[in-house]
């Protein structure tokens, strides 16, 4: 970017906050038409500024900036609608979220129906405890809409319909590859797939299985990179959680 332009009045999310000099700080946004973008927010840390009890992540707002490279400078902040009210294992998610967004966005980038879904996503958060389930169905609605849909109905290579009662293993860089032994990290039953794929996680195997599956999936998809929240999540099921159950956080 060469020339400078101001946006007004933008919906937008702040997913990162870190200290920038004494009292500015360096926002990473998602805003529905411009996509994920960084902002310096200068004074907002001050213990006078007004932006202090705004500038909060899962707060719809609404942002004005002006940029002329990489990074922008905010120029207003006001609160759109009320803020989702996430505790808990919701409020983990949430942060969870916020750091696929981090990683898998590219800068610039316009995803309005990402941003519809994270928006979905926070509601659902807000209003039901199935914090598994709603992060699963997050998951697989973000890898689609990102190009990287899952291909959980045929085997790979083919058009083949996967069979209920073989066994494949789930390779993110191919597919369901059929295969004679029946246990393994990455291994599923056709019909488990299957289920995946309508997102059934209503059953309790299912949703232990897609979160195997997508915890492969998107380590792939971030190159390796690991996702601190999502470790937080796994550290505090386990002490509440069997060993097999770990998966389903």
């Amino acid at each position: 970017m060469s020339t400078s332009r101001r946006v007004q009045q933008e919906r937008c999310y702040v997913l990162h906050q870190r200290p920038f000099r004494d009292s500015s700080q360096i926002l990473d946004v998602f805003s529905v038409d411009h996509g994920k973008l960084s902002l310096v927010a200068r004074g907002s840390r001050g213990s006078k500024s007004r932006l202090a009890g705004i500038l909060r992540p899962f707060q719809p707002l609404r942002l004005s900036w002006s940029i002329k490279s990489e990074l922008g400078t905010l120029v207003g902040a006001e609160i759109d609608t009320r803020p989702r009210a996430l505790l808990g294992d919701a409020l983990m998610a949430g942060y969870y979220m916020n750091e696929l967004l981090l990683y898998l966005l590219h800068r610039h980038d316009a995803q309005p129906e990402v941003f519809a879904a994270y928006e979905e996503t926070l509601a659902a958060l807000a209003k039901h405890d199935d914090v598994a389930a709603i992060l699963r169905h997050f998951e697989i609605e973000l890898l689609r809409l990102l190009g990287y849909a899952l291909a959980l109905d045929t085997e790979a290579g083919s058009d083949r319909a996967l069979a209920p009662d073989a066994h494949y293993e789930f390779r993110p860089d191919a597919g369901a590859v059929r295969v004679e032994r029946t246990d393994g990290p990455q291994v599923y039953a056709g019909v488990v797939l299957n289920a995946i794929a309508r997102q059934e996680f209503d059953d309790a195997e299912t949703l232990r299985a897609a979160g195997r599956l997508l915890k492969n999936v998107l380590h792939y998809h971030l190159d390796g990179r690991e996702l601190k929240t999502r470790k937080v999540l796994i550290d505090l099921h386990r002490g509440r959680l069997p060993a097999s159950d770990q998966n389903r956080v």
